[in-house]
C-alpha cells in the first residue's frame, strides 16, 4: 500500500466522524458480547469498550475526537427522557402519583442527610482532605441525582412492565426535577458563604430553566400527538418521532433549556393521548439500541481513571460512594415502606438507582464553568477545595456507572417477582 493511501485512511480515522461513530460500535458490540459471557450486563460491556480507546488510556480516540460525540450523546439523553416521560399515563399517574411523590420526599431528604453527615465524618477521619461543610452540602446534592439513562436501556432490553418499573420511573424522573432546583439552591449559597460573589441569580436561573423546559414540552408535544394519533404506519410514526425529537432537543439545547426535561415533558403529556406511550415505543423501538450503544460507549470515553492516582481523592471517593448507595438504598426501603408499598418493590426499588451518570456530571461542568468559581480562582485553597470535589463526583460517576447495570439487572428481575 503505497504512502498516500496510508496518509488518507489516517486521515479519515482522525478526522472523520462516521469512522469513528462506526469504530465504536464494533467496539462495543465485541467488548459487550464479552460481558455477556461473563454474565455482565451489556451496558457494563460498552462503557468499558469506550474507556479502552479513550484519550487517557489507549488513546485510539482523541481528545479532540471525543468532544465531535457529543451530538450523539445530546440526541440519545432526548430519547430517553421521552421514553421516561411516555411512561406516565393518566392511569399510572392516578395509580400511583402520590405514593411516587412519597418515596421521593423521603429518598431525597435521608440521601442529603446521610451523605452531608458521612462526609462530616470523613472529614474528621482524613484531615488532609478539606470537605468539611459547606462543600459537604455540594456533595451531598449531587448525590440525590440518579441518572436515567442506564435505567431506561436497560429496562428496554429486558422488556420488563409492571408496578416495579412504573414505581422506578417516576421516582426517577421527579427526583432529578427535584434536584436539578436543590443544586441551583446550593451551588448559590455555597459560593456566596465562601467568596461572597454575587451569583444569587443562580436560583432563579434554576427555576426558569425548568419552568421553561416543561411547558415547553408540554407545548411542543400538542402537534406530536396529533400527528402520531393520525400516523397509520409504523415507518411514518418512527419518521415523524425521530425528526421531531431532534428538533426539539436542538431547540432546547439552543435556548439554554434542559433537553432532559423538555423531552420528558413531552413524553408525558403524548402519553395522555390514546395510546400515546405504545405509538412512541413502538416508533423509537428499531432506532434506539446501536443510539443508546453509542451513549454509553461516549460515556466510557469521557472517564479519566488517572483520578484514582490521588491516595486521598481515593479514600474519600471510595467512602462517598458506599455511604451514597447505602443511601439511596435505604431510604428507598424507607419511603416504600412509610407509602404501604409491597415489600418486594421496597427491597429492591432502591438498587436500581446507584447510577450516576449524566446528570451528575451536568452538575460538575456547571461547576467547572461557573463565572462565580472562576472569581474565587485568586483564593487558591478554595479553588483547590472545588477540583477536589470535582474528582470526588467523577470517580463516583466511573464505579457507579460500571457497576450499577450489575445491580439494576439483579434489582428489576426480584422486584418484579410479585407483579400479577
Amino acid at each position: 500500500m503505497n504512502p498516500e493511501a496510508l496518509f488518507e485512511i489516517k486521515r479519515m480515522f482522525t478526522e472523520h466522524p462516521l469512522f469513528l461513530l462506526g469504530l465504536l460500535l464494533l467496539v462495543g458490540y465485541g467488548v459487550g458480547k464479552l460481558a455477556i459471557r461473563v454474565r455482565l450486563p451489556e451496558i457494563t460491556g460498552f462503557i468499558v469498550a469506550g474507556l479502552l480507546v479513550s484519550p487517557y488510556t489507549t488513546g485510539v480516540v482523541r481528545l479532540e475526537m471525543n468532544e465531535m460525540l457529543h451530538v450523539v450523546t445530546e440526541v440519545a439523553i432526548g430519547f430517553l427522557a421521552l421514553t421516561i416521560g411516555a411512561e406516565f399515563s393518566r392511569t399510572k399517574l392516578r395509580r400511583i402519583g402520590r405514593t411516587v411523590f412519597r418515596i421521593t420526599i423521603i429518598s431525597l431528604a435521608g440521601t442529603f442527610l446521610l451523605v452531608w453527615g458521612g462526609c462530616l465524618l470523613l472529614d474528621i477521619a482524613l484531615p488532609q482532605v478539606d470537605i468539611g461543610h459547606p462543600y459537604a452540602v455540594l456533595l451531598a446534592v449531587i448525590a440525590c441525582a440518579t441518572s436515567p439513562a442506564i435505567i431506561v436501556a436497560e429496562i428496554h432490553h429486558m422488556r420488563a412492565q409492571g408496578r416495579f418499573v412504573d414505581y422506578l420511573f417516576g421516582v426517577v424522573a421527579l427526583t432529578d426535577a427535584i434536584t436539578v432546583v436543590l443544586f441551583g439552591l446550593a451551588f448559590t449559597v455555597v459560593i456566596n458563604l465562601l467568596g461572597d460573589v454575587g451569583s444569587y441569580s443562580i436560583i432563579g436561573e434554576s427555576i426558569r430553566e425548568i419552568s421553561l423546559s416543561v411547558a415547553g414540552g408540554g407545548i411542543a408535544a400538542l402537534p406530536l400527538a396529533y400527528i402520531l394519533q393520525r400516523s397509520k404506519s409504523r415507518n411514518e410514526m418512527m419518521i415523524i418521532t425521530i425528526g421531531y425529537v431532534f428538533v426539539v432537543t436542538g431547540a432546547a439545547i439552543a435556548l439554554h433549556l434542559s433537553p432532559l426535561l423538555t423531552n420528558m415533558a413531552m413524553g408525558a403529556v403524548v402519553a395522555q393521548f390514546p395510546m400515546g406511550s405504545q405509538r412512541i415505543f413502538r416508533a423509537l423501538e428499531p432506532f434506539t439500541p446501536p443510539l443508546y450503544a453509542l451513549f454509553f460507549i461516549i460515556a466510557g470515553l469521557e472517564i479519566d481513571p488517572r483520578i484514582f492516582a490521588a491516595g486521598p481523592v481515593l479514600l474519600v471517593g471510595l467512602g462517598y460512594i458506599v455511604i451514597r448507595d447505602l443511601g439511596k438504598f435505604g431510604t428507598a426501603w424507607l419511603g416504600c415502606r412509610m407509602s404501604g408499598v409491597e415489600d418486594t418493590i421496597g427491597r429492591h426499588l432502591g438498587m436500581c438507582m446507584f447510577s450516576k451518570g449524566g446528570i451528575a456530571l451536568g452538575f460538575v461542568l456547571l461547576i467547572q464553568t461557573s463565572p462565580a468559581l472562576e472569581a474565587l480562582r485568586g483564593t487558591a485553597a478554595i479553588y483547590e477545595d472545588f477540583t477536589l470535589l470535582v474528582n470526588i463526583v467523577l470517580m463516583s460517576i466511573f464505579i457507579n456507572e460500571l457497576l450499577s447495570p450489575i445491580f439494576l439487572r439483579y434489582a428489576v428481575t426480584r422486584g418484579n417477582k410479585m407483579e400479577p
